[in-house]
């Protein structure tokens, strides 16, 4: 693997301090660059614009996916120090939360050409959707405080009052109509921190995964929750699961919707479609995803 890398560190990335991460990297491969982003954008300018062909986003979800678009359509390689506070791609691909760990996994890992996917145009590598996880999404992009308790504090919030659309979904041409609390289309399995809503998915089989999980009681929420985070989400009763290559959704008004945890305004109607073995990503050594 070639020594020369671009490591691209988002200096605001879940509230942590980046200066360890950063000696940590110019320590290991001295050879390598190592620039911080300055604004929304620069990640993905970075790595479209830079001659060297492996670079590594150091940041949360929406610091992979912005380096990721600057990656697809060329022939770099993406690799991940993963330092925010879901994760949900690196986990999916069995990379360590460890800063140390996760560099040694860079450069001894191999590569592999996966998927990702288009929302309305746009590209997303783990999970978009709507319904109640993008209003969160939407309520937690524009709070003050981070991390995990903050996200379930807000959600439990918005959840009390909340009112379900009922969803036209379409996959491959055939149609559904159903009442959801929340549709989530994933090229990978998970939201982040393990938790897999569409826990069947693969990110290189050119399928994506549609997860309608549909109007629930208060009460069955630790159940729903269980088997969130143990990876048996298609087995709820409450859960609708569907395979397909091209998603369309439609709700009854324009409104929040996310892709890979970042929060967007979008029309009442979401086309998703894949895009199979698309670009290359460095996963652990012996890890087969």
């Amino acid at each position: 693997m070639p020594k020369e890398k671009l490591f691209i560190i988002n200096p605001l990335s879940g509230g942590k301090d980046k200066r360890i991460v950063e000696a940590l990297i110019r320590g290991r491969c001295p050879e390598s660059r190592v620039v911080f982003t300055e604004r929304p954008g620069h990640g993905e300018a970075l790595a479209r614009e830079c001659p060297e062909q492996i670079v590594v986003a150091v940041g949360g979800d929406g610091t992979v996916s912005e380096v990721a678009r600057g990656v697809i359509g060329t022939e770099k390689t993406l690799g991940i120090i993963p330092q925010g506070s879901g994760d949900g791609l690196a986990l999916h691909l069995g990379i360590s939360r460890l800063p140390l760990v996760a560099l040694e996994e860079i450069i001894h890992g191999h590569t592999e050409k996966v998927d990702y996917a288009t929302v309305n145009g746009r590209p997303f590598f783990c999970t978009a959707g709507v319904g109640l996880d993008a209003e969160v999404a939407w309520k937690f992009a524009s709070d003050k405080k981070r991390g995990l308790a903050r996200y379930i504090h807000i959600s439990w919030d918005l959840w009390k009052g909340y009112k379900p659309d009922t969803y036209t979904i379409i996959v491959d041409g055939v149609e559904h109509r159903l009442p959801a609390v929340i549709v989530t289309v994933g090229n990978a399995n998970q939201w982040g921190n393990e938790a897999r809503i569409t826990d069947r998915a693969s990110i290189c089989d050119g399928m994506l995964d549609v997860a309608v999980v549909q109007p629930f009681k208060s009460l069955e929420i630790p159940q729903l929750a269980a088997k969130l985070m143990a990876g048996r989400t298609h087995t709820s009763k409450r859960v609708t699961y569907f395979r397909g290559r091209e998603v369309v959704i439609r709700r009854s008004a324009p409104g929040p919707a996310h892709f890979d945890g970042d929060p967007l305004w979008l029309e009442e109607e979401l086309h998703l479609e894949v895009v199979p073995a698309a670009f290359n990503v460095i996963v652990p050594f012996k890890h087969k995803i």
